[in-house]
């Protein structure tokens, strides 16, 4: 981003926090979480229960990453006890500065915004249920308020263990998802979401290019001997990978599927959040995303084709035309670059620049996909 771009982002948000200092009516968006009140939340979340009212609330701890996340315990009064609303929520905001800064200006958030208004429903997937939701085009503000997962749903770290079930489980999400609208209609039926091939471009503007190949340096000590010596040849294959969307049919993908966005439900089947990311693209970058971050590569190698033979027959079970296993291989091995640059990418962003991901979460995974594209000859899949 360039400094008159954020001197034009920093404006705005002085600008904001001049007219609008504490949210007054159900559209308004918080400025911070302090500047939520009851009445506020009364507006958003007892809209179904007229006599229903929060009467208090108290902030959990502050959890600062590209998004601010902060859990709310609610107290109510008679009526709105009486009604069941919830005790608790989650809350993810861009209330920050840092926060719009680094995902506002690519369509992350007002991506993640979109998912929860027009599609959660729609794709009948396993996601966090949004209870509100709104954001300010102009300045960048969000905020999304979530049912409180705690308890009900394990969130994955980056070294969670997976096992067959869990990584089948996977498929069948990403099979279903795809499924939805696949091909030509896609673009009709979903104009709101960009396409993959304009986020990259994106992303590439706003300094990703060179992030990536420094993260890729920074990375040396995970990244096989073999892919080392072709560095030269990687951020090529990156920008032919994610040209390949142009030509190929697209369905709704979430382009984000590490590790660390997935969650364990009670059920013990796999579900998916943090849908900032949500675009439109081909399959093929959410199912070698997914594989090449979750699993060892031990596991991968020894359960990738039957991984993607599963995903491939889920497919056609939701009425996908049948793709082979020979075509669905190539596409695997090509998508795993646009994945690779999300981790060197942020690995390696400018010193200056706020941190987006733990040191041991960027190596692990690139660590993971770099293998998996030495071990597929994958620079040699175009």
């Amino acid at each position: 981003m360039s400094d008159q771009t954020f001197a034009m982002l920093e404006a705005r948000v002085a600008e904001e926090q001049r007219a609008h200092p504490v949210p007054l009516t159900a559209e308004d968006i918080p400025l911070g979480y302090e500047t939520i009140s009851p009445e506020w939340l009364t507006l958003v979340l007892c809209r179904a229960y007229p006599a229903a009212a929060v009467t208090g609330l108290t902030l959990g701890p502050a959890d600062e990453g590209t998004s601010s996340r902060r859990r709310i315990t609610l107290e109510y009064n008679a009526a709105g006890q009486a009604a069941g609303l919830p005790a608790s929520v989650f809350c993810k905001s861009t209330h920050t500065l840092k926060s719009r800064f680094q995902l506002a200006l690519n369509g992350f958030v007002e991506g993640e915004v979109n998912f929860y208004r027009h599609l959660r429903d729609l794709l009948g997937i396993e996601a966090p249920v949004c209870l509100f939701t709104n954001f300010n085009p102009h300045t960048f503000n969000s905020i999304i308020i979530l049912e409180d997962m705690t308890g009900q749903a394990t969130f994955c770290r980056h070294d969670e263990p997976m096992d067959r079930p869990r990584a089948e489980s996977q498929m069948r999400l990403l099979a279903q998802m795809h499924a939805r609208n696949f091909g030509e209609s896609n673009a009709a039926a979903f104009p709101y979401l960009r396409t993959w091939e304009e986020t990259f471009v994106a992303t590439a503007e706003n300094g990703f290019e060179e992030a990536g190949k420094r993260g890729f340096r920074m990375a040396e000590e995970v990244i096989p001997a073999g892919l080392w010596k072709r560095e030269e040849e990687v951020w090529p294959a990156t920008v032919a990978s994610a040209l390949r969307h142009r030509d190929l049919p697209h369905s709704v993908i979430h382009s984000d599927v590490h590790l660390k966005n997935w969650y364990i439900a009670a059920s013990g089947e796999m579900g998916l959040n943090d849908w900032q990311c949500v675009c439109r693209g081909h399959w093929g970058r959410d199912v070698a995303y997914c594989i090449s971050t979750a699993l060892e590569p031990d596991d991968r190698r020894a359960w990738e084709e039957d991984l993607l033979r599963l995903y491939l027959d889920a497919l056609a079970q939701h009425g996908v035309p049948a793709i082979s296993y020979a075509e669905a291989f190539t596409h695997y091995r090509q998508q795993l670059f646009g994945a690779l640059l999300w981790w060197t990418g942020t690995l390696g962003q400018p010193p200056n620049a706020p941190e987006m991901q733990p040191r041991d979460s960027c190596m692990q995974f690139i660590g993971r996909m770099a293998t998996a594209i030495d071990d597929l000859d994958a620079l040699d899949a175009f």
